[in-house]
C-alpha cells in the first residue's frame, strides 16, 4: 500500500485552514471534472482530488492522517496496513465502523484508493475484548452524492465482496439511517448512517444549496443571463445590472427536497481576466481612465 500526500494533491500547505482547503478542492474539481476537462488523465486526477478533500475536510480523519504523515512518509512510500506491525492502527481516526462510498460515478463518486480505505474505511475490530456479537447490527457511514439525495436515486455500493443497490430517500438528512436487513456481519442488519459526499459545485446549508458563480466584470456591471448548474439540471439566471461581488441571488425550490423544499443560493464572484492582447490591455486602460 502506497502513501498519498493529500496536501500535495490539493496544492496546499499542511497548515492550511478549512476555507483554503475547500477553495483548492473546488478549483481543482472544476478543472478536472470529466464532463469539462479534455486532459487524458482528468478522471484519475478528479478522483484523487475528491479523495484528498474527503480525507482533509473531516477534523478526525485529518488528525489521523497528519499523525501518519508526521512519520516522514513521502508519495509512493510503502505503508503497512493496520495490524501489520506498525502501520497506523490506533491513530486518532480509529473509527468504530466502516465508511462506505457510493460508486458508479457522479461528482461525489467513490473509487477511493486502497490507502484511503485502509486508513479510514475498514472496521478496526471488535471493541468487546474479541467476543463477536452474533446477528447484531453493523454500522457504517454512507457517503452519498447530493444528486442521489435530490432525486431519490438508487446507488450501488460494494460491501464484503458483493454489490448492493441502495435506494436513497429523497431529501434524507445527514445522520439519518438506512437499514438493510440481513446485510451486516453474521447475518445481522446493516445500518447505514448518511453523510453527504463532497461536491465540486455545491455546498449544503440545511436544505439550501450554495453555489458560487463566476461572472465577468462586464456581466456584473451591465447585467446578463447565465446558465447555472443545479442538482436538477442547468437553469438560466438573470444577473441584475450593477451587481457587486458577494451578491446573493435565490433560486426558489432548487435546494434539497423536504416538507419545505430548500432553495439554491447563488453567490456572485467577479473574475478579472488577464489581458493577453494589446486591445485587451487598452480596454483595461480605458476602464481605468473612465472610472478615475
Amino acid at each position: 500500500m502506497q502513501f498519498k500526500d493529500y496536501y500535495e494533491i490539493l496544492g496546499v500547505e499542511p497548515n492550511a485552514g478549512e476555507s483554503e482547503i475547500k477553495s483548492a478542492y473546488r478549483r481543482l474539481a472544476r478543472k478536472y471534472h470529466p464532463d469539462v476537462s479534455k486532459e487524458a488523465d482528468a478522471e484519475e486526477k478528479f478522483k484523487s482530488v475528491n479523495e484528498a478533500y474527503e480525507a482533509l475536510r473531516d477534523p478526525q480523519k485529518r488528525a489521523a492522517y497528519d499523525q501518519l504523515r508526521s512519520r516522514g512518509y513521502r508519495p509512493g512510500d510503502d505503508v503497512q496496513p493496520p495490524g501489520a506491525g506498525g502501520g497506523f492502527q490506533g491513530a486518532p481516526g480509529d473509527f468504530d465502523f466502516e465508511e462506505i462510498f457510493a460508486g458508479g460515478g457522479g461528482a461525489g463518486g467513490g473509487g477511493f484508493s486502497d490507502f484511503f480505505e485502509q486508513m479510514f474505511g475498514r472496521g478496526r475490530g471488535n471493541r468487546s475484548g474479541g467476543r463477536q456479537q452474533q446477528a447484531g447490527p453493523t454500522r457504517a457511514r454512507f457517503s452519498v452524492p447530493l444528486e442521489a439525495v435530490y432525486r431519490g436515486d438508487s446507488v450501488r455500493i460494494g460491501l464484503n465482496g458483493k454489490s448492493l443497490d441502495v435506494r436513497i430517500p429523497k431529501g434524507i438528512r445527514p445522520g439519518q439511517m438506512i437499514r438493510l436487513a440481513g446485510q451486516g456481519s453474521n447475518g445481522g442488519d446493516l445500518l447505514l448512517e448518511i453523510e453527504y459526499a463532497a461536491h465540486p459545485d455545491f455546498e449544503v446549508d440545511g436544505r439550501n444549496i450554495l453555489h458560487v458563480l463566476d461572472v465577468m466584470p462586464w456581466q456584473a456591471a451591465l447585467g446578463a443571463v447565465m446558465s447555472v448548474p443545479t442538482l436538477g439540471g442547468a437553469v438560466e439566471l438573470k444577473i441584475p445590472a450593477g451587481s457587486d461581488a458577494g451578491r446573493k441571488l435565490r433560486l426558489r425550490g432548487r435546494g434539497l427536497p423536504g416538507q419545505t423544499p430548500g432553495d439554491q443560493i447563488v453567490e456572485l464572484e467577479i473574475m478579472a481576466p488577464v489581458a493577453q492582447t494589446p486591445a485587451q490591455r487598452a480596454a483595461y486602460e480605458g476602464l481605468r481612465d473612465a472610472f478615475g
